[in-house]
């Protein structure tokens, strides 16, 4: 038995899966004032409603937006920046690039650490890693004293050029345990060894800004399962789709900032073709990720906290693997409202589970996309959560009125369907432009959809993109805590060394890849692994480029076969190649993973089947006239090869797949739902 528990900004998700495929999920709201506790209640409730005992859990994995929402809502430690001197500025200096270029009043994150408390310290580095100015451990260890007496918990340390030579930071964290054992220290060489001095510093910031909170956190978290019964130690879900015990979690919390969409894309891929889109809407945001080649797209450039319009470049950047994904602020918790161009927009603002959508009846009094879909009558308020919590038609009508459909001079059900078809455009945009940006066309992918609220939304979104079909995986709205269950132990590994191609010497190549593949054996070793797998990766681009594409490397590439493979990676993505210029090498990764586990995401059949047709409500489908009679199904009791043709509504605990008129679904032998748009 393993379990999979995803802390997302309104609920909750846990997934018990065994031999047999999946077989108890649980949804609870997220406690945010400790979000531990949520994690134990939904764990003591999944338990008693599925006879499970606590003892035959041999794994919990788990994902939380705890450092994203560290980082946004500015909840870290008292953190200091110790820079090379002249680049203690870096951090608001940022690359001087505005993102809008005509707006006076652009917005930017102010930095994690203040520049009070950012020192320049005597010493320099050069590009080749010779040293020009030696580190003056004297004024380190005074700043060390004055910054542990100030009350100062934490120091980030980014020398120039360190990812070259780490000696000079190595050195100064070495001072500051002397004479300041309290401060928590963060190297850049550490947390992140490569070029970009902007991204690096504000990365190794980040890093121990949420690093004391993120270790309470998961330490609360081991004492919770432990009172529960569970021995086991839990596994922590990474950014880039794999897992690490809490010990490295821990020392590198930067790498869990998006561990639950992550698990959304795992389990995507293991349910869906090699070639989908996976969308994956939940109380608060909207995921959207590429699956190619039966693997999601990896990048090592995520911002957080984006001030405007989502817009690239005003959010504060980290430098780690994530999950390619492009992710909105459109969930079931986003509250509509009129503009101040008198126009219907939703989000990015959510009412979370405190005090959440005015349905919930927790003083909630704003419009949001859950009180339209209730309004709309794609929600049975008696059967919420099945069942477990119910909702209130009236007051989500009310908020709508009041706040929307009076404004506009339209019915509260016009609005209603404004809302939830607004949200669905925005989706479909954003998918759009971020299947086209990575050379794909949305219009030739089946769309796989989770989340509390994706399969509502599902059929919407995929119309809207031009998509041939729907695909609802059974428990869809936990799954990207199923997802986690299918992730193997991995961890990434880099090094900088920027070379032009024809230069390269084969054997510092290999030294170095020898080296980060060493260190990924003993790290996933130390964590359990039975085996360890490598993946070597080089990021290359045309002389001149400011940025790189990431590219394959196959055992003991000569240059040839490199350039080869930079040519037709480069072409995959922008269907041209480039200027007849020389190609170079940025940075050398390495990803190292040990097996995956062998999981079937399968819903377990219903013990006592009988009438999947629950009965008939009003549902609200304008090319239908309005309101119309819909039947209503149990997903629980249908079986492989039944036919549904729209208007329907199929139910579970957790989701509610919504087939307009028009559309068909099907169920597949996997259980999963098919709508044919």
């Amino acid at each position: 038995m393993r379990i999979g528990v995803d802390i997302g900004g309104t609920f909750t998700d846990l997934c018990a899966v065994d031999s047999t495929g999946i077989v108890a999920v649980g949804k609870v709201l997220t406690t945010h004032d400790e979000p531990a506790r949520a994690v134990e209640e939904g764990l003591a409730a999944l338990f008693a409603d599925a006879g499970i005992a606590a003892g035959d859990v041999e794994q919990v994995v788990h994902g939380t937006t705890l450092v994203t929402n560290a980082l946004i809502e500015r909840t870290g430690s008292r953190t200091a920046l110790l820079a090379t001197a002249g680049f203690r500025d870096v951090l608001e200096m940022r690359r001087e690039h505005r993102y809008e270029l005509y707006d006076l009043r652009i917005e930017l994150p102010e930095p994690l650490v203040p520049r009070h408390l950012r020192f320049d310290v005597p010493e320099r580095i050069l590009a080749d890693g010779s040293v020009h100015i030696g580190l003056d451990e004297a004024y380190v260890a005074r700043l060390g004293r004055e910054l542990a007496a100030r009350g100062i918990d934490a120091v980030a340390i980014c020398f120039l050029h360190a990812f070259t030579n780490p000696a000079h930071e190595r050195r100064a964290a070495e001072v500051l345990a002397e004479v300041a054992p309290s401060l928590r220290v963060a190297l850049s060489s550490d947390v992140v060894p490569e070029i970009r001095e902007f991204e690096r510093a504000s990365t190794t910031v980040a890093n121990v800004y949420v690093q004391d909170l993120t270790e309470r956190y998961l330490r609360d978290l081991e004492r919770r399962l432990a009172r529960l019964g569970v021995t086991g130690a839990p596994h922590i879900m990474l950014s880039n789709g794999g897992l690490a015990t809490v010990d490295t979690a821990a020392r590198h919390p930067i790498r869990i900032l998006e561990s639950g969409p992550a698990g959304g894309a795992r389990a995507a891929v293991s349910l869906g073709p090699p070639d989908l889109l996976a969308f994956d809407m939940g109380g608060t945001t909207a995921k959207l990720c590429l699956i190619a080649g039966g693997a999601p797209l990896v990048t090592h450039q995520f911002e957080v906290d984006r001030k405007y319009r989502l817009l690239p470049g005003s959010g504060l950047p980290v430098r780690v693997p994530v999950t390619d994904m492009i992710e909105i602020g459109v969930g079931g918790g986003s509250i509509a409202r009129i503009d101040a161009l008198g126009l219907l927009t939703a989000g990015p603002d959510s009412a979370g589970s405190e005090p959440g959508p005015a349905c919930y009846g927790r003083g909630g009094t704003e419009p949001t996309v859950t009180d339209a879909d209730l309004v709309l009558g794609y929600l049975d308020p008696a059967y919420f959560l099945g069942g477990g919590m119910r909702l209130d038609a009236a007051a989500a009508g009310d908020a709508i009125r009041t706040r929307i459909a009076n404004r506009l001079g339209v019915s509260v059900e016009e609005a209603a369907w404004g809302i939830h078809t607004s949200v669905n455009e925005d989706m479909a945009n954003a998918a759009r432009v971020h299947a086209v940006e990575r050379g794909q066309d949305p219009a030739k992918l089946p769309m796989y959809t989770f989340g509390g609220a994706g399969p509502v939304h599902g059929v919407g979104v995929a119309r809207a993109l031009g998509a041939p079909s729907v695909v609802a995986p059974p428990a869809a709205g936990v799954l990207s805590a199923a997802g986690f269950l299918t992730a193997p132990l991995a961890f990434d590994f880099v090094r900088s060394a920027r070379t032009a191609v024809d230069d390269l010497a084969w054997e510092q190549v290999d030294a170095l890849f020898a080296e980060m593949e060493a260190e990924g054996a003993a790290l996933l070793a130390k964590s359990g692994a039975s085996e360890v797998t490598h993946r070597r990766i080089a990021e290359m681009r045309y002389a001149g480029q400011g940025y790189e594409i990431r590219v394959p490397v196959h055992g003991g590439s000569w240059p040839e076969t490199l350039v080869g493979e930079f040519t037709r990676t480069y072409r995959a993505l922008y269907r041209r190649t480039g200027p007849d210029v020389g190609v170079e090498v940025l940075n050398w990764r390495v990803v190292s993973s040990g097996p995956a586990p062998d999981v079937t995401l399968r819903l377990a059949a219903s013990a006592s089947p009988g009438d999947a047709r629950k009965g008939t409500r009003k549902a609200y489908f304008p090319s239908a006239g309005g309101f119309v009679d819909t039947a209503v199904f149990d997903r629980y009791q249908l079986r492989p090869g039944v036919r549904i043709d729209g208007p329907a509504i199929v139910e579970e605990r957790e989701s509610t797949v919504v087939v307009p008129p028009g559309a068909h679904c099907v169920v597949r032998e996997d259980a999963a739902l098919e709508v044919t748009v």
